[in-house]
């Protein structure tokens, strides 16, 4: 069933409507067109819990755009399904390339963003957004310890503290989707169970070529299955009994992104028991919001863009004041 106009007039499809609507909020500064843009009680889920109702998306965008007024972001891709006749998932990564000004130097700060966004009849229904803060701290000289200190953690609400999609593949937390490339989104499920899950690292072979790319928090890019899997101990060091749920899943095949992209919104659910990476270990189960954005050539992964915020799961970590000792981890 073709997409009706109405889920993303004035503008000529979910794409150009996305990179319009945000540039007209983050980059012309109208904050007050979030009022036209979202629902009153539109949801806004991010690392550090959601947010209920259209004022506190309006305070929260409000002050960050005030902390960098010079910001600029760029569509890097827009990855949307429609959900029904009036409705459109998106996965909206953007990279912006900010200068700010250390102790009197220009200092440019890469990141990146994506933002899942439910948008009915034009109007923003719920949101997931996962952003790169971990860059900021580190191109700026900060102490990602000390930056946690100072937020807080508000926990989640709505879809969020509901279990996993049981067939994520008909129906993930933003509704019913197409039956769209199923063999290739099966092949990232897979991929996701069986690498990321079952931990069988050895198989990122059977999924990915040898030039692969991951490009991840930090701002950091990972070549190779070998840094591939690397990187993937790394994450999963801290919370060796973690496990990955998908949550949502969106596909997009356009020539101008290099062809067909799979988006995929993921919690890390596990304990803080490892490696004490964040501090000491406090035994506590944490909740880290992530999205990747997979390419898909020829059957394989060539790429993936990974984006969590690792700042706010440090604050996440902090907001648990036992201690917890366990001698038998290693």
């Amino acid at each position: 069933m073709p997409l009706d106009p109405v889920a993303y007039q004035p503008y000529e499809d979910p794409d150009d409507f996305i990179r319009e609507v945000t540039d007209r909020i983050w980059v012309q500064r109208d904050i007050s067109y979030i009022v036209d843009n979202y629902e009153p009680d539109s949801i806004v889920h991010g690392g550090l819990g959601t947010v209920v109702g259209r004022d506190g998306v309006i305070e929260g965008s409000l002050m960050r755009i005030a902390q960098v007024p010079q910001h600029v972001g760029q569509a890097e891709d827009v990855v949307w399904e429609a959900r029904g006749d009036d409705a459109f998932l998106s996965s909206h990564l953007v990279f912006s390339a900010d200068t700010h000004i250390v102790n009197g130097v220009p200092t440019p700060i890469r990141k990146r963003t994506i933002a899942n966004c439910l948008y009915r009849r034009g109007r923003m229904v719920e949101e997931w957004v996962v952003r790169d803060d971990l860059a900021d701290c580190l191109q700026l000289g900060l102490d990602p310890a000390e930056v946690a200190r100072g937020l807080r953690f508000r926990g989640y609400e709505g879809s969020m503290t509901k279990p996993a999609p049981a067939d994520v593949l008909t129906a993930g937390d933003s509704g019913p989707r197409p039956d769209d490339h199923r063999p290739e989104c099966e092949m990232v499920l897979e991929f996701i169970e069986e690498v990321w899950n079952s931990r069988r690292l050895h198989k990122v072979t059977d999924f990915m070529p040898r030039d692969l790319f991951l490009h991840t928090i930090g701002d950091r890019t990972v070549l190779r299955p070998d840094g591939y899997q690397r990187d993937l101990l790394t994450q999963v060091a801290p919370f060796p009994d973690a496990r990955f749920e998908v949550r949502d899943i969106q596909t997009n095949d356009a020539e101008r992104y290099a062809g067909l992209r799979i988006a995929v919104l993921w919690v890390m659910k596990g304990s803080y028991r490892g490696v004490p990476e964040f501090g000491p270990l406090t035994g506590q189960p944490v909740d880290l919001i992530g999205v990747s954005q997979f390419l898909v050539q020829g059957g394989r992964i060539t790429r993936e863009i990974r984006v969590f915020d690792q700042i706010a799961l440090r604050a996440q970590i902090n907001s648990h004041e036992s201690s917890f000792t366990d001698t038998n981890i290693y």
